[in-house]
């Protein structure tokens, strides 16, 4: 992610909620399917860690994506995150329901997506996040676009980045220094 500015780094401290998008941000956007039918998903161990250190920071993680699987719903119960919105067709409009749950504002959340499905949700959230091999018009709508590749470390890119402006980064490498 290249160099903030002062008012990105304002809003990444004003961050309550980071949602994702799956398929190209938490995947490399690949669907195998088994001969049964059923779905396998790689996420990317990194982006996990990058996850928990969010959460254990008191920053709430939740998933809005276009598809179901049982897949993301393992990897979500193996991370913790429980506000879980899949199979969503109208990404924007699911919105009034995460305010409802969390009570946060959309101000106060960012949203990390890769396609066109994402732009709506973007639009509307305090920091919008592309992968860096998202599709051009989701990039333009951004407020950042990260280094690395949607399934490669682009939500631990993220995740650093609103821990390192609000402090806590050199906190948390101290736990792996000692």
């Amino acid at each position: 992610m290249k160099q903030h500015t002062d008012a990105i780094t304002s809003g990444l401290k004003q961050i309550k909620l980071l949602l994702l998008d799956v398929d190209g941000v938490l995947t490399r956007g690949d669907i195998i399917y088994g001969a049964d039918g059923g779905e396998t998903k790689a996420f990317y161990v990194r982006d996990g860690l990058g996850i928990r250190f969010l959460m254990e920071s008191g920053i709430h993680v939740g998933i809005v994506t276009g598809r179901s699987s049982e897949a993301l719903l393992h990897r979500c119960k193996n991370l913790g995150i429980d506000l879980i919105f899949d199979g969503v067709r109208d990404k924007a409009k699911v919105l009034n329901d995460i305010i409802e749950k969390t009570g946060i504002s959309p101000e106060e959340m960012a949203f990390i997506g890769d396609d066109l499905v994402d732009i709506p949700l973007l639009k509307r959230v305090g920091i919008a996040v592309a992968v860096a091999d998202a599709h051009d018009a989701v990039k333009k709508c951004a407020t950042m676009v990260t280094a690395a590749n949607g399934g490669a470390g682009a939500v631990r890119e993220f995740c650093e980045a609103v821990l390192t402006a609000r402090g806590l980064w050199d906190k948390i490498l101290e736990r792996f220094n000692q």
